[in-house]
């Protein structure tokens, strides 16, 4: 397989690159999730100004015709420099709703400021009883004339602080887990009827706890594309997802590379018993099974990546899976082995190590742990 970048991609990869080195330091990452909402107003219009929030929109939408290539070589570099601006949240979940699944007027109404940076969106989808299943859902919307009355609960809604809207994941009929009458909706943020409980999470993200009583909607609520039908909002949710997992899972190669050339440089200046513990061949090979295992999450990155570019369907979908799995167990075992060779330096929230394996750990439960995937790739 043919691996290599082309002009355009390559040039889109060195761009970030240079950005997050030049313009995103740890220092600076430090002073800005101490910020109120968690993440810089002007880095993210410096994304806008870019282009980097348009690549995976069509043409059509306002973007710039990025494939689940152009999104994985993006994550991957935020990945290094551990960005929390809402990306992910925004573009690739939230956007990526309305991209598979919005209305022509939908599009028009919320890509448009996605892209230009004007407007911050939320996927509001996980419930505390669903366990990973994207169709057990609590969270009912009822016919009211013309529209609808939603009433639920939603938990862990990735940038629902400072999110202008919300797609939203109801049950409109049939019973809790059943794969029909799941529908979904996009919501504005600031809708009667919504209240929230927001908190910073443990890799310094920005989430909320969302209830919502007797919140009205209109049928343009309604996210089921041109010729979609209601109760049918589980295919397009599954996909969300699953471009949601090749994006944290690129990211978490990023992390994983940063890791272990940090953990490389440490052992060779570190001295103990009068030479550098570089030099100590147990440690060696302990590095290079972190390099191994940073290897073989990036191949099943590829193998992903291309499998979603083909089109969506089983293939791709037991790529993702097992590069979820992958990343899962790669990420425990360089994280672990970094904050361990660091000693107890690793474990100081001055040291960047730290930080990275905070993020790899949220990164493996998010969007299904590995038990869950290794199941699902069994299923499929």
């Amino acid at each position: 397989m043919d691996f290599s970048f082309s002009e355009e991609q390559t040039l889109l990869q060195d761009t970030i690159a240079r950005y997050i080195q030049n313009e995103y330091s740890f220092e600076t990452r430090q002073k800005i999730v101490l910020e109120e909402i968690g993440y810089s107003h002007e880095v993210w219009k410096t994304y806008a100004e870019l282009g980097w929030l348009g690549v995976p929109f069509s043409e059509e939408d306002g973007g710039f015709g990025g494939t689940a290539i152009e999104g994985m070589i993006m994550l991957e570099q935020f990945g290094k420099g551990l960005v929390v601006e809402p990306f992910l949240a925004t573009v690739v979940l939230a956007g990526g709703a309305l991209k598979i699944g919005g209305s022509k007027t939908q599009k028009d109404k919320y890509l448009s400021g996605v892209i230009d940076g004007s407007l911050q969106g939320a996927l509001a989808y996980a419930e505390p009883q669903g366990r990973f299943n994207l169709a057990d859902l609590t969270t009912k919307a009822e016919k009211d004339g013309d529209g609808y009355i939603i009433n639920g609960y939603k938990a862990v809604v990735l940038n629902g602080p400072t999110a202008d809207f919300l797609v939203l994941s109801t049950r409109t009929s049939g019973a809790q887990r059943d794969k029909q009458g799941v529908t979904l909706f996009v919501v504005d943020g600031n809708a009667e009827g919504i209240s929230r409980r927001d908190y910073p999470t443990v890799d310094a993200m920005r989430a909320s706890e969302i209830t919502f009583e007797n919140v009205k909607v209109s049928h343009d609520a309604l996210l089921i594309g041109e010729n979609g039908e209601e109760g049918e909002g589980l295919a397009i949710i599954e996909q969300v997802i699953d471009e949601g997992i090749l994006a944290i899972g690129a990211e978490a190669v990023g992390c994983m590379e940063v890791l272990y050339k940090a953990t490389v440089e440490y052992c060779k200046t570190r001295e103990q018993f009068g030479q550098p513990i570089g030099k100590f061949q147990v440690l060696q090979h302990r590095m290079v099974d972190m390099f191994m295992e940073h290897e073989q999450a990036k191949s099943l990155m590829y193998m992903a990546a291309m499998r979603m570019d083909e089109g969506y369907g089983n293939d791709a979908k037991k790529a993702v899976s097992a590069f979820k799995v992958q990343v899962g167990k790669s990420g425990r075992f360089v994280g672990q082995n970094a904050v361990q060779l660091h000693g107890g330096m690793g474990m100081t929230e001055e040291l960047s190590v730290g930080h990275y394996f905070k993020r790899l750990t949220m990164i493996n439960t998010l969007f299904g742990n590995v038990d869950f995937h290794l199941k699902r790739f069994g299923e499929l």
